[in-house]
């Protein structure tokens, strides 16, 4: 009797289980990604701290320049998915043409930014040591910005049209490369020079470029060509365009102001000293390790929200948002608990080779902030749910502007906190994590409102 209680309430339309089939794939992918940058964190860590933190600092900077055509780009899904459930299953593949469009015209505009950007590094006050090393990783990174954006756009189409198995194995594969030949590049073995952090970039890259092979292949399969039209969608359409612009500025915007803000905090806490700037970058790494994976989750409550609205049952779109919160809590609650009760090996995993006396007092400044984050992981998982039920349902402009704000209201919090208040590195990032918890709250009444379930997208 319990059995068939429980696999009433989980099964159907916008079910846990109908989740766990999109998101699970999409969480082990985006775990996949985690892992390829945790895993360059930790080679570059060997090399010594100053090496972990240039690539703190120039991957972020790369994704701030990259960002807003990656948001443009991934309401694509959300648009794929309420075309595909609308029935129109070869605008579908015309969305993602349209988003191929945006890569190309994004990719001569992100390398005209690159010096602009560099300048940033040199009056951050970001050490000067790792200043050199920062600027190396980032113009490399950002010469491979385009097979990471088209990447990015045949994976939100496969996503979008509930097809996320397919991701999930370029993913992998993209892993497996990313590892092996960072590991290669970085300490030259195989007869191959020493490349340091720039090998670090190179592999990245190459990373991309066979993901993005893997996607198309699986694109222009006889089967697929014919269900979705894939040949006539080599056009620009005017109608899809527009409406993946409208929908999609939004996140993109959001995208690139939050993470530029994001940006600076980083560099607030970087401009502190060594010690800070080490402390602070093992806790950014394990932030970011943890909270990629769920962006699995946000893409597939985005993905079926997006497809049940597009149908016209919005309690159905309701009831996913929900399976997506139920879905994350598992993992969230399994963080956390490691979080709190492991501190410990999770910072001395990043210890250079030999004794380093910049790392080794920067590991009970780290130890504290890592027992912080556990606060916020639970509210990171329902926050992180109802911002991809709001964009699915094209709430994505109230999205935007909260995001922004939050962000930026604790951009000068922070700079006062650690430079004119003289506060701690740990109580700083304390400030970050309770204003983090205020912004969840907000996002619940948002979503409590109602007002998503009444815009209409196509």
């Amino acid at each position: 009797m319990m059995n068939e209680r429980l696999k009433k309430k989980y099964s159907g339309d916008g079910g846990v289980f109908e989740m766990i089939g999109i998101a699970l794939p999409m969480m082990l992918s985006a775990s996949c990604d985690a892992v390829m940058i945790f895993t360059t964190r930790i080679f570059l860590s060997r090399l010594g701290p100053e090496y972990m933190n240039a690539a703190i600092g120039g991957g972020v900077m790369n994704q701030v320049l990259v960002f807003f055509f990656s948001g443009l780009i991934g309401y694509s899904t959300a648009l794929s998915a309420q075309y595909y459930g609308s029935g129109r299953k070869n605008l579908s593949t015309v969305t993602a043409s349209q988003a191929a469009i945006i890569a190309f015209t994004a990719y001569p505009v992100i390398l005209a930014l690159v010096p602009f950007a560099e300048k940033i590094f040199h009056y951050s006050g970001t050490p000067a040591g790792q200043v050199v090393y920062q600027s190396q990783y980032f113009k490399i990174l950002c010469y491979g910005t385009l097979p990471a954006m088209l990447r990015q756009v045949m994976g939100c189409y496969f996503t979008g049209i509930g097809r996320t198995k397919i991701v999930m194995t370029a993913t992998v594969t993209a892993l497996v490369m990313n590892v092996c030949l960072g590991y290669i590049l970085i300490f030259g073995k195989c007869g191959v020079p020493e490349m340091r952090i720039e090998g670090a970039a190179v592999a990245s890259i190459a990373s991309s470029i066979i993901a993005v092979v893997i996607l198309a292949f699986s694109y222009f399969k006889k089967p697929h060509r014919v269900e979705f039209r894939v040949m006539d969608s080599f056009h620009f359409d005017r109608g899809v365009m527009k409406r993946l612009l409208y929908f999609g500025y939004p996140a993109g915007l959001e995208m690139f102001l939050y993470f530029f803000a994001f940006t600076l905090m980083i560099y607030i806490f970087q401009s502190q000293g060594d010690i800070v700037a080490t402390a602070s970058s093992i806790m950014f790494n394990w932030d970011m390790a943890v909270f990629v994976p769920l962006l699995g989750i946000e893409i597939a409550v985005s993905s079926l929200v997006g497809r049940y609205m597009g149908a016209g049952h919005p309690e159905t779109a309701h009831r996913s948002a929900m399976s997506g919160i139920r879905t994350g809590l598992l993992y969230a609650f399994a963080v956390t608990a490691v979080f709190i009760f492991m501190p410990e090996p999770l910072v001395i995993i990043f210890r250079p080779e030999g004794h380093n006396p910049v790392f080794e007092s920067a590991v009970p400044i780290a130890v504290s902030m890592v027992r912080i984050a556990s606060v916020y992981i639970i509210a990171e998982t329902v926050m992180i749910s109802l911002i991809g039920a709001l964009r699915g349902a094209g709430d994505t402009f109230w999205v935007m502007i909260a995001s922004i704000t939050y962000q930026w209201m604790f951009v000068p919090v922070l700079y006062i906190m650690l430079n004119i208040l003289k506060f701690s590195p740990e109580a700083a990032w304390g400030g970050f994590v309770s204003f983090f918890l205020l912004f969840c709250a907000v996002l619940i009444s948002r979503y409590r409102s109602g007002k998503w379930k009444k815009i209409k997208v196509i």
